[in-house]
């Protein structure tokens, strides 16, 4: 069943808690050096100068905007000394960019290692696999269309008829270009796979996604990840596809997805796979949905600090609180690359 406003909310509340608790420590260890004694004061000041100095410049898949630019980010440069810069776009959008040569990053975090991997072996030959998420249909509490979305939601209606509400003539329905964008991908396996699950009828994802051609880019539905969220909240979609850990942050409504079609298992990605969609690029198909983290070019300190503070368990336990599942971080590619105080933080 779909949580209540109230516990919707929750989730975001510790996220942002974890962070200020990471500010108020520092701020708590500067007073306690000066109540210590009467050079306190220059204490604080030389151990401040003796944190590191610089900036971690970081290409990140949208879907994680908020928990970066709101959560890590401070409690990064709180523990680390380092300043934070980031760049959010679709992870396809930002392999292209850096292949390019249009952005230089020092890590890369993407929604999937096939997004990483085209950059190898001129940019990185490594990445790590570290948290998960699924997919969820996020709905305007103040459409006209909310009350249906919600009886499914909280289990009143099978989730079965989601998707023949989803096919109803002016239902406005808002997704991503499934040529830059995992998530548009995502949400068209994951028609697949409830047409699969649910014995419906053969074209019912054709209506929803209002053409045959699943793989074009040419559709009144298509937006940019970066403002998909925000078009949905001012009331200009019904629906919009969306990850769950996405909804939490965000505090969306939104119906969850039986795990047989959400893309949030691993012990399903046989069952994944069975869905595809042909994109510019070629045929791809499902896959549990994984984030991925990499450093691009020669590692620097910053890049460095910031990979290792994600995979730490302050950094984990903040994504575990914004909603997503912590496999064990798997290194995939050249584990010898890997930098040595990462490889430190998996325990290797």
């Amino acid at each position: 069943m779909i949580l209540s406003s109230t516990r919707k909310r929750a989730p975001i509340v510790a996220l942002l808690a974890i962070a200020c608790t990471g500010l108020a420590a520092a701020g708590c260890s500067s007073s306690s050096s000066t109540s210590a004694a009467g050079s306190g004061s220059a204490t604080a000041s030389s151990s401040a100068s003796s944190k590191p100095t610089g900036t971690v410049s970081v290409a990140y898949a949208s879907s994680l905007q908020f928990l970066n630019e709101k959560v890590v980010s401070p409690a990064f440069t709180a523990a680390e000394g380092y300043s934070f810069s980031g760049r959010g776009a679709a992870s396809g959008d930002l392999e292209s960019e850096i292949a390019a040569g249009e952005i230089t990053p020092n890590v890369f975090e993407a929604v999937g290692g096939d997004n990483i991997t085209p950059l190898e072996p001129k940019f990185t030959n490594w990445y790590i696999q570290y948290a998960g998420t699924s997919m969820v249909v996020a709905y305007n509490p103040k459409s006209k269309y909310a009350s249906q979305f919600k009886a499914i939601a909280d289990g009143s209606k099978p989730v079965s008829d989601l998707f023949t509400l989803l096919q109803t003539p002016g239902l406005k329905l808002g997704r991503t270009d499934p040529n830059t964008d995992p998530q548009g991908r995502d949400f068209i396996y994951m028609l697949e796979l409830a047409q699969m699950y649910y014995h419906l009828p053969s074209d019912t994802g054709a209506k929803i996604l209002g053409t045959s051609d699943f793989g074009t880019a040419s559709s009144s539905q298509i937006y940019a990840e970066s403002s998909l969220d925000s078009t949905l909240q001012s009331g200009q979609l019904d629906a919009a596809s969306a990850f769950v850990t996405q909804a939490i942050q965000l505090h969306l409504d939104y119906v969850p997805l039986p795990i047989a079609i959400n893309l949030g298992s691993a012990a399903l990605a046989a069952q994944y796979k069975k869905a595809s969609v042909t994109i510019k690029s070629g045929t791809k198909h499902g896959s549990p949905q994984v984030i991925d983290i990499t450093i691009i070019g020669t590692p620097t300190p910053a890049g460095i600090a910031f990979v290792k503070y994600t995979l730490s368990p302050a950094g984990l336990a903040e994504y575990k609180q914004g909603g997503f599942t912590l496999p064990t971080p798997k290194v995939f590619g050249s584990t010898s690359s890997v930098p040595s105080a990462i490889s430190s933080e998996l325990g290797s």
